[in-house]
């Protein structure tokens, strides 16, 4: 039962996770935070790396700490760890890697989910401005981008 539980944490964090990047996404990003996030919305990259890439180090110590936590007596902290470490991983599947081709994997996935996922990616970028973007979430977006 034990073990049960333990897996339905996990599970639950890294849904609760997609709710959470659409939050920060939305609010932080393309709030008081766009600083970080602005050069990821443009279209002329002089590094590989981006300013924007410093949120995957605050998600990575919010994991960390939960790690921390499980190891002085919270039981549930690795459960939870693992969930918003698996949810990081996938972020970093879809969009660094299935989305920007920042390594070039995954080039040729064209299954209805995937080509979903890239047009509402696509639209999300399509605004390079701080206010009025759209589709902030990641593994979920509206249905109108899967028709």
């Amino acid at each position: 039962m034990h073990t049960l539980v333990l897996i339905l944490i996990f599970l639950a964090t890294f849904v609760f996770m997609e709710g959470i990047a659409w939050f920060s996404h939305k609010y932080i990003m393309h709030g008081f935070l766009w600083v970080l996030h602005k050069d990821h919305h443009k279209k002329d990259h002089t590094s590989w790396f981006e300013r924007n890439d410093f949120f995957f180090v605050f998600y990575a110590l919010v994991s960390a700490v939960f790690v921390v936590l499980w190891g002085q007596g919270f039981w549930p902290g690795l459960a939870i760890a693992l969930g918003i470490f698996a949810y990081g991983f996938t972020y970093f599947m879809v969009h660094d890697i299935f989305i920007h081709q920042r390594f070039k994997l995954f080039r040729n996935a064209d299954s209805r989910y995937a080509r979903g996922i890239r047009r509402a990616h696509k639209m999300h970028h399509k605004n390079i401005h701080k206010e009025e973007g759209e589709c902030f979430g990641m593994l979920w977006v509206p249905r109108k981008y899967f028709k």
